[in-house]
This record gives C-alpha cells, structure tokens and sequence, in this order.
C-alpha cells in the first residue's frame, strides 16, 4: 500500500513499540494507518495527519508514561511535528524528514 502525504513517526524497536502503535491507533480511528516493520526500526505512517496523546500513550504503557519518552524513541519522522505538553502531532506542511538526536 502506497500511502499519499505520508507523515508520521519512524521509532527505534523496542519493547514498548507495539504499545505506542496501538496508542496512536487508537488516537485516530477513522485513518488509515501503514505500518512498517523494518527491524531495528517501525515506520508508522498516514495520510496528511497524525496524533498521538500522552492519555493514550498512558493507557498502553502506564499511567507514569509521560509523553517526552516518545520523543526518545523517535528516530525520524516525516511531515512536520508539532509537540505540546500532552500531544505530538505529525501533518502535511514543509514536508521533510528529520533525524532526532
């Protein structure tokens, strides 16, 4: 599956990887989403828009999660990013792809 406007997080495997996908798919459960596993690392991608939640985030991996963790894991991502306290968001925009270090 080719998906158009592509964005979204690139995470390092590890063993929380599987609880962050089902955390960002259940924070947007009209969309699409392709996931692929590239073994050292998962691609998760979308069409033009995608969110996930500290909340949900939570749900999956316990109630200490805190939403900064992700941010350790990510090492790329495409589309633009926007973070906030509570939330990271991925959309359509100046589209390029970032290493996070």
């Amino acid at each position: 599956m080719a998906i158009d406007n592509a964005v979204g997080p690139v995470l390092r495997m590890c063993e929380e990887v599987d609880a962050v996908v089902a955390a960002i798919r259940d924070d947007n459960p009209d969309t699409e989403i392709e996931v692929i596993d590239r073994g050292s690392y998962v691609r998760v991608q979308a069409t033009d828009k995608l969110v996930v939640t500290e909340a949900t985030l939570q749900e999956h991996l316990g109630g200490g999660f805190q939403i900064r963790s992700l941010e350790g894991m990510l090492s790329s991502f495409a589309g633009r990013i926007t973070t906030s306290s509570d939330r990271i968001e991925w959309q359509t925009g100046a589209s390029r792809k970032t290493a996070v270090r």
